[in-house]
């Protein structure tokens, strides 16, 4: 399953509805003119943090404690110097660090899986014995949380009806006047937005503090046009392994054992197309890969075309959106040296094989074509030994 994740700001919004408690928090885009009009005056105390997905956000520098409203301006200012776009601002909650507690809600094969912790904070990992997983039931009372009556059955709710997939509260604060989410992040599942009415684009967070790419907007735009599912995201400019993976699952292993192989530092691009895309928005979108790959400075170079096995994604059509932008680079991935390796599985397979064999062979490029029968991580080592690489 593809997640996306919301922003911290959209995702307390629907937690403390969903709680009937009051929000207080203040989403900043700075991409606005006007933004500078949002922030809180008066005397009141402040957190302000980057809210784009960012990991260790107070490790980092990127979370501001006790912030008064004239502080606020020069804060965000002096963050996105770095590149940030988005912020929150809530109230500073003044508390003592014992109180703090962990609560995290995830969406498995057998269900929803709860573990919660009595040690909440950003040292979780230190506290890693005092984690305690259990299967969500209604009513359930937790041992290391003090929850008020129907909190969390109201969070599981929640959790199903806008389709989360992970959910972590960290640090929690549970008191007489109800629950504090000190922090939150929530993974939603890709396809949601299709199914959840008022979800839009800026709900939604990427891990970065960058400029995007012309390729990366190109597919941007085009998965919010289509039924069809495409992401992209450029890992590094100046990478040897370029990916053009179908479906989020066989992207996650593919990208995972490019890392086990050692070559994490050398991942180009990462992301997936999936739903059954057209063969012209295929073509568009391998358009977008490709153009990533011939600018790379990288002496060798590899693309690993690969999924799983698809229900009812065509793979002769897509392969035919696959084959057309291939065609237009041809000549520059014959004089780059550039190896392509195929692995996948599905509807019309064979023929979408044939096809992808017959090209390489026909224009004299490195690669292979090949069906399931070839394990995802296998095609991984065939361009790992390309780019002369010693697998591990």
């Amino acid at each position: 399953m593809s997640r996306k994740r919301l922003s911290e700001f959209r995702a307390k919004t629907i937690l403390y509805a969903a709680l009937s408690q009051p929000y207080k928090g203040v989403e900043v885009d700075t991409s606005l003119p006007d933004w500078q009009d949002v922030l809180p005056k008066g005397d009141g105390v402040y957190v302000v943090k980057v809210d784009q997905a960012v990991k260790g956000r107070f490790k980092k520098g990127l979370v501001r404690l006790n912030r008064t409203a004239t502080q606020l301006r020069a804060d965000i200012k002096a963050l996105a110097a770095h590149g940030y776009r988005y912020f929150l601002i809530e109230p500073y909650r003044e508390h003592d660090a014992a109180d703090e507690r962990y609560l995290l809600l995830q969406s498995t094969r057998a269900g929803t899986s709860l573990t919660t912790s009595k040690h909440g904070g950003v040292d979780i990992e230190g506290h890693a014995d005092a984690l305690s997983t259990l299967p969500y039931t209604p009513g359930m009372k937790l041992a290391d949380i003090d929850l008020p009556k129907g909190a969390l059955d109201a969070l599981v709710v929640t959790f199903a009806q806008h389709h989360f997939c992970f959910l972590e509260i960290n640090p929690l604060l549970a008191t007489s006047q109800g629950i504090e989410l000190l922090d939150a992040a929530v993974e939603v599942d890709d396809e949601a937005e299709f199914f959840v009415d008022g979800w839009a684009e800026s709900d939604f967070r990427r891990l970065t503090n960058r400029q995007l790419t012309p390729e990366e907007l190109t597919v941007a735009e085009l998965g919010a046009q289509s039924q069809a599912s495409f992401t992209l995201e450029v890992m590094n400019p100046a990478g040897s392994i370029f990916l053009l993976l179908s479906g989020g699952g066989a992207s996650v292993i593919v990208a995972d054992e490019v890392c086990n192989e050692g070559r994490g530092e050398q991942l180009a691009n990462y992301g997936e197309y999936s739903g059954n895309p057209s063969t012209e928005e295929t073509e568009l979108y391998t358009s977008q890969v490709l153009s990533l790959l011939v600018a790379s400075p990288a002496p060798k170079k590899a693309l690993i075309i690969a999924g799983g096995v698809a229900n009812f994604t065509d793979i002769r059509a897509t392969f035919t959106g696959v084959l057309a932008a291939l065609k237009k680079y041809e000549a520059t991935l014959r004089k780059q040296g550039v190896g392509i390796y195929v692995r996948r599985g599905g509807p019309h397979e064979q023929e979408g094989l044939a096809m992808m064999r017959r090209y390489l062979e026909e224009v004299g490029l490195t690669g292979s074509a090949s069906g399931p029968e070839l394990p995802l991580t296998e095609v991984v080592g065939q361009a790992v030994q390309h780019i002369g690489g010693v697998r591990v």
